[in-house]
C-alpha cells in the first residue's frame, strides 16, 4: 500500500523524515513521528534491500500534481481556519467548553495552513492565496447553525484528503496529508457527537464518517462543490 510505503521512506532516509518533520511543525512533531513508525512495525529485509537498491528521483510532472493537490488542500484549509476565527470572533458560541474547543481546532487549522503553504514552496511553483469566504448566514443562524456547518466542513476536509491520496506520488507528501487526514477526521467525530448526528449519513457530510466500514473519499470537484457557498 501507498501509505506503508510512504512510512518506509521516512524510517529509512534521514532527508525524507527531515522534510517530513518540517512541513508539520519541526521539534514537536518528531516525537509523534517516532511513535507512528514504531507502530507500524519494521522489517529488516526490507531495510536491506532498500539499501542496496537505486532510488529513484521523483519525475518533475509528478512535482507539479502533488504541488496542485498540496495547494487544493491548502484552500480547504484557508477556509477552515478562517471559519473558526470567525466563529470565534462572532461571539455567537458562549459555551466556555465549545469556545476552547473551537479555538483548539482553529489553532489546528492554521498550523495545517502554515505546513501546506510550506510544502507548496518546497515542491516550487506558485502558492494558492487564501479565498475570501462568506459565512455571515452561518453565523446569523446562531449556535446550531455553526457547530452544525463546523461538523459538515470537518466531514469534508476528512474526505478530501482520503479522495486525493491515491493520486500523490511523493511518499513525503503522502505522510503527511495522513498525518492531517488523521487530525481532520478526528475533528470531524467530536463535533459529529456534539451535534447528535449519527453514522450513515449520505455522501459523508451530514453523517459521520466512516460511512460503514470503510470510509469513502471525494473528488476534487465535489468538494469543491461543496464549499462554494462558502466562498464570496
Amino acid at each position: 500500500m501507498e501509505e506503508q510505503k510512504a512510512l518506509e521512506e521516512l524510517r529509512r532516509d534521514e532527508s525524507s523524515r527531515g522534510a517530513f518533520l518540517k512541513m508539520v511543525g519541526g521539534a514537536g512533531a518528531a516525537g509523534a513521528l517516532g511513535i507512528f513508525l514504531a507502530a507500524c512495525g519494521d522489517d529488516d529485509k526490507e531495510d536491506e534491500a532498500a539499501k542496496t537498491g537505486e532510488e529513484k528521483k521523483p519525475a518533475a510532472d509528478s512535482n507539479k500534481g502533488d504541488a496542485a493537490i498540496v495547494n487544493y488542500a491548502l484552500t480547504l484549509e484557508y477556509l477552515e481556519a478562517d471559519f473558526y476565527q470567525q466563529v470565534i470572533a462572532s461571539g455567537e458560541i458562549t459555551d466556555k467548553k465549545i469556545v476552547e474547543a473551537a479555538k483548539q481546532i482553529g489553532q489546528n487549522e492554521q498550523e495545517h495552513v502554515d505546513a501546506l503553504k510550506a510544502t507548496a514552496e518546497m515542491l516550487g511553483g506558485a502558492v494558492a492565496k487564501a479565498p475570501k469566504t462568506k459565512f455571515d448566514d452561518v453565523l446569523a443562524g446562531g449556535p446550531d447553525m455553526i457547530l452544525e456547518t463546523a461538523a459538515t466542513v470537518e466531514n469534508l476536509g476528512a474526505a478530501a484528503y482520503l479522495g486525493a491520496a491515491g493520486m500523490i506520488k511523493s511518499k513525503t507528501v503522502l505522510a503527511a496529508a495522513l498525518s492531517i487526514h488523521s487530525v481532520e477526521a478526528r475533528h470531524a467525530a467530536a463535533l459529529n457527537s456534539l451535534v447528535g448526528r449519527g453514522f450513515g449519513g449520505k455522501g459523508g457530510l451530514s453523517g459521520s464518517l466512516p460511512d460503514g466500514a470503510f470510509a469513502k473519499g471525494m473528488s476534487e470537484a465535489d468538494v469543491l462543490a461543496a464549499v462554494k457557498p462558502f466562498l464570496a
